[in-house]
């Protein structure tokens, strides 16, 4: 049995509302008890006896602390940089001139194919790991920079053992096989789409909890959506679908027909696809970063004005943006989309619970996972300020990161 008792904070954000002079009891890799120190109980069966020892109590001064951080859209596995890429993008470099020059995600393909197992898994690790360092203790990953049936199903699994490593945050596996066309099915997009379709049992057994489609001009229709999420979605895999495009590419409109666990990015999303999502639940996952390199806003505030859930990701991919600091991002959707602090947090906490299907996170609350974040900081306001404030301490399932 552990127990540690979290102490002495001086103002808690549960993800419901604010205490002050807090404490949170933690049993094993649950909260037991949360709320004013005042009031902590003097008698919780098989628990209050074991935490009498001063080895098991933590001094938090007067800092803020939050559940731990859930970032809801990430691309991870992929070996190389495209930064060449970005500087001809930020130059003025259209789509065709970089694929020219040797750019676009068909480079990425090529050089993790081209890498090693050992050195691909060690970047990712990498990766994630700077994530639970910087206060995310859960993050949903994508594969799809194999394009192959053997490559995407390697890259599922590398996630899945990764997560088991000590000091790696917790990982929703995504499987994007359907994140372009891969040269050597050029001409036989059909083929491909079927061939993924047919990928997602296997996908499964791997151990992804989600499909995902790119549904965008240059990537896949609608139509040819329809048919991997589906396929995904029948073998318990829930669906998700890049939104990006314009609404003539129709994804807002088939996440609102196939009930998707999220519709992202959201760039050029209408009125009427709001006005869809909400009429049909499907939650927005919006990636400022992402939003300000291609130089299109989705309709945040429409969005909660209506109230569609949100959450929020980094977007993390090698092509656009390499941010890995959730709290980065909640800087730039207060900054970049007008959402308020208080919004901003909670769509990277309790919306990317919400999205993952993950209710045991994202909320400090009894029975839920001690997935905790001591902030440098007093206030949550913090984070509207310092654009990626710093952890102090992180605790994921009531263990201490180092």
């Amino acid at each position: 049995m552990t127990v540690r008792l979290l102490t002495n904070i001086g103002r808690l954000w549960t993800g419901h509302d604010v205490c002050s002079n807090a404490a949170i009891l933690v049993h094993n890799d649950r909260i037991a008890w949360v709320g004013r120190a005042a009031d902590l109980p003097q008698s919780v069966p098989g628990v209050v006896d074991d935490i009498v020892d001063v080895d098991h109590v933590e001094n938090l001064g007067g800092a803020l602390v939050t559940p731990g951080l859930i970032d809801a859209h990430t691309h991870p596995v992929y070996a190389g940089n495209r930064y060449a890429e970005m500087a001809m993008r930020s130059g003025g470099s259209s789509s065709s001139a970089i694929a020219a020059a040797g750019g676009g995600i068909g480079s990425t393909v090529t050089v993790t194919r081209g890498t090693d197992p050992w050195t691909l898994c060690n970047g990712v690790r990498e990766r994630l790991r700077e994530w639970l360092l910087g206060g995310t203790t859960t993050v949903e990953a994508k594969t799809g920079y194999h394009l192959t049936r053997d490559g995407e199903l390697a890259d599922v699994r590398l996630l899945r053992e990764l997560e088991k490593e000590p000091m790696m945050p917790r990982v929703h596996v995504t499987f994007l096989a359907a994140h372009v066309v891969p040269p050597e099915y050029f001409g036989r997009q059909r083929d491909y789409v079927e061939a993924v379709a047919s990928w997602c049992a296997d996908a499964a057994g791997a151990g992804a909890d989600s499909v995902d489609v790119y549904c965008d001009d240059g990537h896949f229709t609608a139509e040819e959506a329809r048919w991997v999420l589906a396929s995904g979605r029948n073998v318990g895999l829930l669906p998700r679908i890049h939104a990006g495009a314009y609404n003539r590419r129709g994804a807002v409109q088939l996440a609102a027909e196939m009930g998707c666990a999220s519709a992202d990015l959201l760039h050029h999303a209408s009125d009427e696809d709001v006005a869809l999502m909400a009429r049909y639940g499907v939650p927005a996952v919006v990636c400022p970063g992402a939003a300000l390199q291609v130089g299109h806003l989705p309709p945040v505030r429409r969005m909660l004005a209506q109230g569609v859930p949100i959450a929020l990701g980094s977007d993390h991919n090698p092509g656009h943006c390499g941010i890995t600091s959730m709290s980065l991002v909640i800087s730039l959707a207060v900054a970049a989309f007008g959402m308020s602090v208080g919004d901003a947090l909670r769509a990277a906490t309790l919306g990317g619970a919400q999205v993952l299907g993950a209710p045991d996170r994202g909320i400090l609350a009894p029975g839920r996972l001690a997935d905790i974040v001591q902030w440098d900081a007093d206030h949550e306001g913090a984070f509207a300020w310092s654009f990626g404030l710093k952890p102090r301490r992180v605790w994921r399932g009531g263990v201490p990161v180092q």
